[in-house]
């Protein structure tokens, strides 16, 4: 019989691993290695997705990291697609938020508790990485009581209504601030530009005296209705030179951190008024309602 025929014919083929050729092919089996080739070419096609995915994700993160080492330029932002003309609007207040120094201004809406214990409350403050000790402070009704040369008919002339005093050490310097309450800023303005002499000294309780009939750095300022003057000397007694620099740094340490007291003030005052009251909860009867009859 020539290669290739068979009982079936001449065309039929022989397959390999068959026994007796020319035998019917085993259909279950051919299918089941199909089926077997079909998995393995799945799972080959979804692992190169997730390698892609991964590699993808490795080149955002690079990206992302190159892009905050020293590069100036960032990617643009993401244009998000622009709301819906359906959608509602978002509502804003139309009140503008109180101005704080508003609430310095006057003794009509100043009204927080006022005391060297509610405007110099810290011990030993810390003054631009310098820290002061308070030695000493001290509330007069009478300011010219408190004071040195003309400064004390200057507060008098614009209406002073009381003078609180605070001292403070650091490294053989003294400063003494004192703060000249007004009725409104326009009286502590003009104390400020009329402000001749200067607050006395205070020492503390144990402290020698500083500043007296001797040559000390002075400053003078106002905010809202408070006035404010600092005299700054050596604790020994030594008059401040022309040239000197501790005495000029320690005044204006305590003036600065004086201004920031007041701002303080003014900041808690307005963060008071613009927050919401709480609403009354409602009784149980309607006021001027009847009771039910029997």
């Amino acid at each position: 019989m020539p290669p290739g025929a068979g009982p079936a014919g001449p065309w039929q083929q022989q397959i390999p691993g068959i026994p007796g050729q020319g035998a019917t092919p085993d259909w279950g089996r051919l299918a089941a290695d199909a089926e077997a080739r079909g998995r393995r070419r799945k799972w080959l096609l979804l692992g190169g997705g997730v390698l892609a995915t991964g590699a993808v994700a490795a080149i955002v993160a690079t990206a992302v990291m190159t892009s905050g080492k020293g590069d100036k330029a960032l990617p643009a932002a993401e244009k998000l697609p622009s709301a819906s003309a359906g959608a509602p609007e978002p509502s804003f207040s139309q009140v503008a938020p109180p101005n704080p120094r508003e609430f310095i201004s006057s003794e009509e809406k100043d009204k927080a508790p006022l005391s060297t214990k509610t405007l110099f409350p810290h011990s030993k403050p810390v003054l631009d990485k310098r820290t002061y000790k308070r030695v000493a402070t001290d509330t007069t009704d009478d300011c010219a009581s408190a004071t040195q040369g003309g400064l004390g008919q200057v507060l008098a002339d614009n209406g002073c209504k009381k003078l609180m005093r605070s001292t403070y050490e650091r490294d053989g310097v003294a400063v003494t601030v004192g703060v000249a309450v007004f009725a409104d800023k326009a009286a502590a303005d003009k104390a400020k530009a009329q402000a001749t002499g200067n607050v006395t000294a205070l020492s503390g309780d144990d402290g020698p005296a500083f500043c007296r009939a001797t040559a000390c750095r002075l400053t003078a300022n106002a905010e809202g209705r408070y006035a404010y003057f600092t005299v700054a000397g050596y604790t020994n007694g030594n008059a401040v030179p022309a040239d000197d620099t501790k005495a000029l740094q320690a005044g204006r340490d305590v003036a600065g951190y004086t201004f920031r007291r007041i701002m303080y003030r003014a900041n808690a005052q307005a963060t008071a008024a613009a927050s919401p009251k709480p609403s009354a909860k409602p009784s149980a009867k309607p006021s001027g309602s009847a009771s039910p009859k029997d």
